[in-house]
């Protein structure tokens, strides 16, 4: 389950603490200073006002927001109304606003806030200093977008996409492998070292009747490589056999007692199916600009014997019919870590890859990105490492991230019209193909190059399938529409390309190069006049907080509706402040207002880092 933001803060400060005491050594690196998380400077500013005016309480509360309405001012603090119940219960009555009357009065002179303002019941307004604003604004343009400040570099594996050998990846493979990308993106950006694995199915009892069949249909497998065009049907071929022809069966039972023994011959023609399986995996992979290592299942093979034997040694193992189990308290149903007949399981298997990660990557986050439906198994794996004291929650993240399913427009699980699992390969197909209908629809094939229009029709095909599921909360089933997907308003990739296609025309009309710019951000004065130019400004600088929420709740429509959000402001800027003023006879440029061209950088370099987290990738021109 995610975490609060500040909750995770603290347990991450207190995780690195924890680690340096144990091994008298930093886990890794100071990090670079990073962008200031204002809402961070806010609370902490509010958590002092609120201790000097409440020295009894204990750890009072403190949560700041966010406003929802600019006459609101930036921030807004909510918690008189809960310390007032907490002096009510201690037998010091006080009223909400009297609560935040006393805390406003204790708030230390800074250079973050102008005023407050005691609102409703107890709300306490807050509003920025213009020039805290713009410091942070040309800090920004002069730097770059730079994460924020972390306290040490930590090791982040992270579990995602994990398809089938011999199996067609389909649109159930989607999510994870879209959200897991995202989640890599996002630690990779603040400066952690990830491990992006891939934990295909490459093991198991198939197997036996894969290389059965393969060794029939191609006898001289080992010396010449089987022509596999269609694993699928072959696949297919395989199991009917499995199911229809006894003898057959018993040949498979013995493939796999000897592919688990390892014989040279049953090893190369496993090698051979997964060599096919890769190839087609890696084109999808490729397609989606999505790097990934693979450690299937049988990479932690020959772990799984002395996983048992550790369980065994601590005394957790219970003998059923046969099998070896382990109970973990409070859920539904034990793993099994070896059957009757002595094989292992994918309990097992779970079980040793997670002990892999670790004490050999010595992972200090670990992050299983499958859908929800197993969310009891792998609580029921955390739980059996934590009674292996494998682990201690305070100091290492384990997390599984689960997502809902893939809807039809019809509310039920995406099919195709005859009823099959819609291939992967199909859905991209179709994206790129509808995103050429929608440039073409819009003459784009009129006014870009032909590489220019390809790059849009990827940009906009694989954007659009990649948004529409990270802009859902990945916590709800969402229905997979390409019309509401390539609609070019709303919250859609389309809408937040061609946004950013236009602000980055704006500074091509104003002939303003990456020289030009740089130098400005050096050397112009940032004015902030205009309460629409305030607006964008204050909106710009809330990525580093977005990105911080983001890490505690690894919920990615955040960061989507935040760059909705910001490229909506943008539209209220633009239309209210001019940036570059055109003679309306000749068309020619006469004016550029420099400061405002800046807020347009500025918004430009964040939706830019905003579109990498999350997979998408901009053109220049759309």
């Amino acid at each position: 389950m995610a975490e609060p933001v500040e909750e995770y803060r603290l347990r991450l400060d207190k995780q690195c603490l924890q680690q340096e005491e144990q091994k008298g050594m930093n886990i890794g690196k100071p990090m670079k200073s990073g962008m200031v998380n204002i809402n961070s400077r806010v609370h902490d500013i509010f958590k002092q006002a609120t201790a000097q005016a409440f020295p009894d309480l204990i750890d009072p509360p403190v949560v700041v927001t966010p406003s929802q309405q600019a006459h609101f001012g930036d921030y807004q603090y909510n918690s008189s109304m809960a310390i007032a119940q907490l002096l009510k219960s201690g037998g010091k009555p006080m009223s909400p606003r009297d609560v935040a009357q006393a805390i406003s009065s204790h708030i230390l002179s800074n250079d973050i806030i102008d005023k407050t303002e005691i609102a409703g019941p107890g709300f306490i307004n807050v509003f920025l200093c213009k020039d805290f604003i713009i410091r942070l604004l040309r800090n920004l343009l002069c730097d770059g977008v730079l994460p924020p400040s972390i306290p040490k570099k930590l090791k982040v594996v992270v579990d995602f996409s994990s398809p089938n050998v011999a199996k067609e990846m389909h649109v159930g493979h989607l999510r994870s492998t879209i959200i897991g990308d995202s989640l890599c993106r996002l630690f990779e950006f603040v400066g952690h070292d990830v491990l992006r694995l891939n934990h295909i199915g490459d093991w198991g009892t198939q197997f036996g009747m894969l290389i059965a069949h393969l060794q029939d249909k191609f006898p001289n497998y080992l010396n010449v490589s089987p022509p596999i065009q269609d694993l699928q049907a072959f696949y297919k071929e395989s199991k009917k056999r499995f199911d229809e022809d006894d003898i057959f069966k018993q040949r498979a039972y013995q493939c796999v007692v000897n592919l688990q023994s390892k014989k040279p011959d049953f090893i190369t023609a496993w090698n051979l199916i997964c060599n096919v399986s890769r190839c087609e995996f890696q084109k999808i992979y490729d397609r989606l600009e999505i790097s990934l290592i693979e450690r299937g299942e049988s990479f932690y093979h020959d772990m799984m014997g002395d996983v048992l034997k550790m369980i065994e040694e601590k005394g957790l193992l219970v003998e059923e019919d046969g099998r070896k189990l382990v109970f973990v308290p409070g859920q539904p149903a034990p793993l099994t870590v070896c059957k009757s007949d002595g094989g292992f399981t994918y309990d097992t298997s779970d079980m040793a890859a997670l002990h892999h990660r670790l004490f050999e990557e010595r992972a200090d986050v670990v992050i299983y990105v499958v859908d929800s439906g197993q969310s009891s198994h792998f609580q029921t794996i955390f739980g059996a490492a934590r009674m292996m004291g494998w682990y201690d929650p305070e100091a290492t993240r384990i997390e599984h991230v689960g997502f809902g399913v893939v809807l039809g427009e019809d509310k039920k699980k995406f099919k195709t019209r005859q009823g099959d699992t819609v291939r992967l390969v199909d859905l991209l197909d179709e994206g790129t193909t509808r995103a050429m209908n929608k440039l073409k629809e819009k003459e784009r094939d009129k006014a870009l190059s032909s590489e220019e229009l390809a790059a849009a029709q990827r940009a906009v095909g694989y954007g659009c399938i990649k948004y529409a599921d990270l802009s859902h909360s990945r916590n709800n089933d969402y229905v997979f529409s390409f019309d509401k997907m390539l609609d070019d308003r709303g919250n859609t990739a389309v809408y937040l390309l061609y946004a950013y296609t236009r602000i980055r025309s704006i500074t091509r009309v104003a002939n303003a190069g990456k020289a030009d710019l740089q130098k400005a951000a050096a050397e112009t004065d940032i004015l902030l006049d205009h309460k629409k130019e305030l607006k964008l400004a204050t909106a710009i600088l809330r990525f580093p907080e977005v990105i911080e929420k983001l890490i505690a709740e690894l919920l990615p429509h955040t960061l989507c509706d935040f760059l909705y959000e910001m490229a909506t402001t943008f539209t209220e800027f633009y239309d209210a402040c001019y940036c570059v003023e055109k003679d309306r006879t000749t068309g020619e440029v006469i004016k550029v207002n420099t400061s405002r061209l800046l807020l347009c950088k500025a918004t430009a370099m964040v939706m830019a880092q905003g579109f990498h987290i999350l997979g998408l990738t901009p053109t220049e021109r759309m």
